[in-house]
């Protein structure tokens, strides 16, 4: 074969920055949507290196066509604007650029499901714990506040507005402490994400206090490591990462095409709650019921029968159902119910599914029975919470 006969090198595509934080599960999911999105479009990427302060910037040498970024302060934002080039905004700090695009995780969405799962829990009693580090917007907490006052409660907030680095772990977690020993208990706490709920469950432990029957932690962000490795692990909220990436790019790609083009903010639904111990509504001293609880509440809601809670727990089932009458005050059946209408919920409230695909989910029959235990259990059915009525629980 001649030379010339030889298929041309592709041509390299755009060249796009990125300066998103790979040190968390949210912010490695971001990138990797990126990443599959600029394969598809021969996008070469660059993922941004930190200067000698330790912050994320793009090299004068780079010269990008565009790029992806996580704007959290004054200084990102004057930095990404000084590189005139079509700039996609992926932080939940909405700074109000209106030269960069913007995708972010729905805080009202967020908020809702985190209450919700709460107020599932018999919680009454309502925190809020988000200190000024630097990390998440001060609307994930507002958000919060609002919806638990919109469910009839109220909420207290942690006030400390000091950022880690300028004091230290002690004077946090005397001031930490004292406020958690100020609050009603039992209290559902909202932490804003894996890193203050660690906090949390480390000065619940140094002051004495049994998690989650005096103090329920919810993080509003997952990071399974953060999360799972917490003593007890930690219930979150899992974001919508992967997609936020993937609305990013393709919004990066219309700009790139059109510097002109409008685009209004986008905001994303989280994904769902992930349940740990951090918001279990009791501890329960008997193992095979624990084991088994943990079993229903982890698993995909229509692949878990009692058939299998009786092999989990190595008993016959008319013992395992003993037990969990003598611990919970129900069935292993009943309890299946409650976690398959608890998803169901969570589905109801953040996505656009019909009724009759989160009953198929969720494991429950038909969307006609769905409403029917709906009602019964919540007093108010699925049209009406996608509505925008609150559930009475």
């Amino acid at each position: 074969m001649s030379e010339s006969e030889h298929p041309p090198e592709p041509s390299p595509g755009r060249l796009v920055a990125v300066l998103v934080d790979i040190d968390d599960m949210w912010g490695r999911r971001i990138v990797q949507a990126v990443s599959e999105y600029s394969h598809a479009k021969n996008w070469q990427l660059l993922i941004a290196p930190r200067d000698t302060q330790g912050r994320l910037r793009i090299p004068p040498q780079w010269q990008p066509d565009g790029a992806i970024v996580s704007m959290r302060d004054k200084s990102m934002v004057a930095h990404v604007k000084s590189a005139e080039v079509p700039t996609i905004n992926v932080s939940g700090m909405y700074l109000d650029e209106g030269w960069a695009g913007h995708v972010a995780t729905d805080d009202e969405v967020r908020a809702t499901m985190a209450v919700d799962h709460l107020r599932s829990r018999r919680i009454q009693h309502f925190a809020s714990y988000a200190p000024a580090i630097g990390r998440y917007n001060i609307e994930r907490e507002q958000a919060f506040v609002s919806e638990v006052r919109k469910a009839g409660f109220q909420c207290s907030c942690y006030t400390n507005t000091k950022w880690y680095r300028q004091s230290t772990w002690l004077d946090d977690r005397q001031n930490v402490g004292e406020w958690i020993d100020s609050l009603p208990k039992p209290v559902g706490v909202f932490a804003a994400d894996p890193y203050p709920a660690r906090q949390l469950v480390e000065i619940c432990a140094w002051r004495g206090y049994e998690i989650p029957e005096e103090v329920a932690i919810l993080s509003g962000d997952e990071d399974d490591l953060l999360c799972e490795s917490a003593s007890p692990p930690i219930t979150s909220i899992e974001l919508a990462s992967h997609r936020i990436g993937h609305e990013a790019s393709r919004m990066l790609d219309q700009r790139l095409a059109d510097r002109d083009v409008q685009q209004p903010v986008q905001r994303v639904k989280p994904l769902r709650v992930c349940m740990r111990r951090s918001t279990e509504s009791r501890h329960i001293s008997d193992p095979a019921v624990a084991s088994c609880v943990r079993v229903i509440w982890e698993s995909p809601p229509d692949r878990v029968e009692v058939r299998d809670l009786v092999k989990v727990a190595r008993v016959s089932r008319r013992t395992l159902e003993q037990k969990f009458r003598d611990k919970l005050g129900r069935t292993p059946a009943e309890e299946i119910r409650r976690m398959r209408l608890e998803k169901a919920r969570q589905l109801i409230v953040s996505t656009s599914l019909s009724i009759a695909t989160i009953a198929e989910t969720c494991g429950l029959s038909s969307g006609p029975y769905l409403s029917r235990i709906f009602r019964k259990y919540y007093g108010i059915t699925p049209s009406e919470l996608r509505s925008g009525r609150s559930v009475n629980v």
